[in-house]
Order: C-alpha cells, then structure tokens, then sequence
C-alpha cells in the first residue's frame, strides 16, 4: 500500500468515517474576535447561514442571470479572502493554530489544531497581510500567540506531532500508533514559519521576537533523528508509546519532497545528501516515464496519483527552474495536473458533472468517508481544491473550473469559507466540510500563480539555497 495514501487516510479516516459518525454542520463566526468560552462553544453549535458570506453578485448569478459579473481578478480575490477566512475566524482563540477540519467528531473533539495545517494557514495569513485583508500588526500578534503556543506544546526532539489539542498543546493521536513525531507534518509548519520570517522583516519589538521565536524553533528541530538504518533511510513517524513500529520511510513520489529539502537546510540537525538519494527514489512509484493522453510523467503512479503531490511541497519550493537528476519539477508538476484534468475530461467512467469545466481529483471528504482520489482510485468525487491549487500550472483550465464552481453550482458548494470541500453529482452529495490541508493551498497557489508572494519568500531563505545544493539540485535555483 502507497505509504502516501496511508496519511492520506486509508489506516484511518476511513475508519473515522465509515464507523462512527456523520457530518456535523460548520459553525461560523462572522467576525473575527476574542472569544468566550461560552462563545466558543456557541459557534461550535450553531449552523452556518446557507448564504454566510456570499456577494449580492453571486445571488443574482445564481438567480439565472447571464454573464460573469465579477471581473477574473475579482473573482479570485473574492475565492482567496473568503478561504483565507478558514483560517482567520475559524482559528482556534487559545493557540490561533487552524483547526483539522471545520466539522467536529466524537473520535477526536472540538480542540483539534493540525500542524501541517497550521503552516499552510501561516502562508494564507502572509497573503491576507500583503493584500490588506488584515493589518500587519494584526497578524504579527496572531502569529506570536502561535509561536508561543507551539514553543510550549508538545514535540519530539523538535519534531511536532499531527495533531494536537488547541487549548492544551498536548498530542492529539493520529491514529492507534501515530501519536508522536511527524516530520511531514513539521516540514510543512516550517515551510509557512519560514515564509512568516522572511515576510515580516521590520525593525520592530514584535516583528524581532517573531523572527526569534521562529529561529528558535527552527533550530531545536532534529530533522537527522529521523534517519535510521545507518543513515539510510529516512521515517515519516516516532512514538513515544510504539517507538518506530510504524515503519514508514519517506519514499516514491509524493507530498514528501519538502521534509528531505527542509531536513538539508537545517542549520543544527540536518539530514545527509545521501539519504535524499539512497531513500527517498528508492521505491518502484518514483520514476514513471510513460505516456497518459500523450503527456509524460516523468515521477510517482500511473496518471500521476492525486494531485496534492502538486501542491504541498510547491507553495513554498517554486518548481520554476527546480531540477535534479530525477525531475524537472515545473515539468512533473504541469503534466501531472495536464494528465488529471484531461481525465476528468475523457470521464472514461461516466460520472456526472464531470467536463473540461469540472475537474480535480485529489484527496478530500467524500460521500462515504475520505479518499485520495486520482485516476486510478475515482469514484465521481470532484474536490475544488484540487483545480484551484493547480492556477500556477494550468491557469486557463482553473479559471473555467472556478467559474462553474460558483456561478454554476454556487450555493451547493458555496459557503463562509470559500468552496466545500468537496462534491459528488452522480451520487447527488455535497459536502459540508472544510479541511484546512485544502483550504491552505487555494489561498496560496492562487496567490503563486497571481504574484510569487510565497515562492519568493521561502527560495529567499539562505539555509533552503543551501539545502537544495546540498542534495544536488542544479543551478539555477529560482529565488
């Protein structure tokens, strides 16, 4: 079984929910505020207003009027400053981290803040800031608050676990033996610390303790722990209760690529070169080569596998010009979307809804639990993130896609965090869900393809130059 797919969901979100529970209905905050416990607990009982956030544009669209009414610019502010409100309103008061998703279970509570999560919400804050959704010393104290939290809260040689309780900072398990370190997770905290750090660059009291306390984490983080077998291999997991029984090693083309960048450009605990190439291409999903629609895919399965391999590690690592011995990585990234869409297209299964106009297939809720959809694991489950995410790759595509996504299907898929998260016409169901590992990107791969805002701060850290050319990436590297 792909160990990719096993986050993703196959060892236990299945579980979750096939066995346990339906959706709960998201509870929104309409502004943003300090909150009582007792407002807390209000906004976790009380559901959304079905039109909560929506434009006296978009009514009238819905309404059967014809045309765009927003300009495309406009259109994609509105999708990345409703999204971005995931993680602004809906942030936990006690840690301001983001929330695991924005329906509650019994398996797991309402305090639940996801690490990786959190770093993707870091990145989307950034966008708020410099688009002036927020002010700057607005988020410098949000972000503070966090920092502080996380220098607190529970890790593992440095190294965060998936989740953990927002209130508390204690560890949330993942599942049965995932209940300590994860340093896929804790790349992608770091990826939007980072990008926090070089952002928020004035001299100023808070802007300084912001950039310290991030230096600080940063440097405590034992990336090298987590190789094993004589340095040549390198686990996803440890736990303080099971140890490394859980026994995934970070290889085949996936999400994984930012932990082996960010555990080489560690200053203090850094990974060797050799593991990068000893482990990580060791895997018979690494190198591909072949045909699918007559695009090539240089990396990862047949078709390319869900598309969040796409996004998570390129929201900071801007692919443009990233190559090594194994990839060019604009050109994996743009077939890899290029060969999902034209699947979607083709619908080869005839699935409703499914068009040049209706595309993506990615990891998300769907009608009987959550999956990692892809080509080859396709059940009719369209996940609006996956299209969004992919602006910088196929901007025209992402704008048909868009436009149908809120003027077409509107309201069924609309709400106060931008897009659902995902929907499923041949079996009529439409999420209630809003995931913070699919809201994070939308802001900001929408705002790579708009500006570089993200990319151009994380290729900015000296110690990611470093790391790169430490696991021979061939220059140029783009900044």
């Amino acid at each position: 079984m792909p160990d990719s797919f096993f986050k993703k969901g196959i060892f236990c979100w299945l579980i979750l929910f096939f066995s346990i529970f339906s959706f709960a209905q998201v509870a929104v905050p309409v502004e943003k505020t300090k909150p009582s416990t007792s407002t807390v607990d209000r906004q976790r009982s009380t559901p959304a207003p079905q039109n909560a956030g929506v434009n006296p544009a978009f009514a009238k669209a819905t309404a059967g009027q014809s045309g765009h009414l927003l300009s495309d610019s406009a259109l994609l502010d509105l999708v990345q400053k409703q999204t971005f409100k995931y993680f602004w309103d809906f942030s936990h008061p006690v840690s301001g981290l983001a929330r695991e998703r924005s329906n509650t279970t019994p398996a797991y509570g309402n305090e639940v803040v996801t690490t990786g999560g959190s770093g993707f919400g870091v990145m989307a804050i950034i966008v708020a800031t410099e688009r002036h959704w927020i002010s700057r010393d607005t988020a410098i104290k949000h972000l503070l608050k966090s920092v502080k939290f996380l220098s607190k809260a529970n890790s593992y040689h440095g190294i965060f676990p998936h989740w953990l309780n927002g209130a508390t900072g204690i560890t949330v398990p993942f599942s049965r033996k995932d209940d300590g370190a994860d340093v896929v997770e804790t790349a992608y905290l770091f990826e939007g610390l980072l990008c926090a750090r070089q952002y928020f660059n004035q001299n100023t009291a808070m802007e300084k303790e912001l950039r310290s306390r991030i230096n600080v984490l940063w440097s405590q983080a034992e990336w090298n722990w987590l190789q094993r077998d004589q340095g040549n291999s390198y686990f996803w997991h440890w736990s303080p209760n099971n140890g490394w029984s859980m026994n995934v090693e970070i290889h085949g083309w996936d999400e994984c690529l930012i932990a082996y960048v960010l555990g080489a450009s560690s200053s203090t605990y850094p990974i060797t070169d050799s593991v990068y190439h000893k482990c990580w291409p060791n895997s018979d999903h690494f190198i591909n080569g072949k045909e699918y629609f007559g695009v090539k895919l240089p990396l990862g399965y047949p078709y390319g596998g869900p598309l969040f391999f796409a996004h998570y590690s390129f929201m900071g690592l801007n692919p443009h010009l990233l190559r090594d011995e194994y990839a060019n990585y604009w050109e994996q990234n743009y077939n890899h979307t290029l060969i999902n869409y034209t699947y979607c297209v083709q619908n080869p299964r005839h699935f409703k809804g499914y068009s040049e106009n209706c595309w993506g297939l990615t990891a998300s809720d769907t009608y009987d639990g959550y999956n990692a959809q892809s080509p080859e694991n396709d059940f009719g489950t369209i996940s609006p993130t996956a299209a969004l995410s992919s602006f910088p790759y196929t901007p025209e595509n992402s704008m048909k896609a868009l436009k149908h996504f809120y003027y077409d299907l509107g309201n069924k898929i609309w709400g106060p965090y931008g897009f659902k998260d995902a929907f499923n016409e041949t079996k009529n169901w439409y999420a209630d869900s809003y995931l913070a590992i699919d809201e994070g990107p939308i802001v900001v791969m929408i705002e790579n393809y708009r500006s570089g805002l993200l990319w151009k701060l994380f290729m900015s850290c000296e110690e990611v130059q470093r790391g790169l050319q430490k696991l021979d990436f061939q220059p140029p590297i783009n900044k």
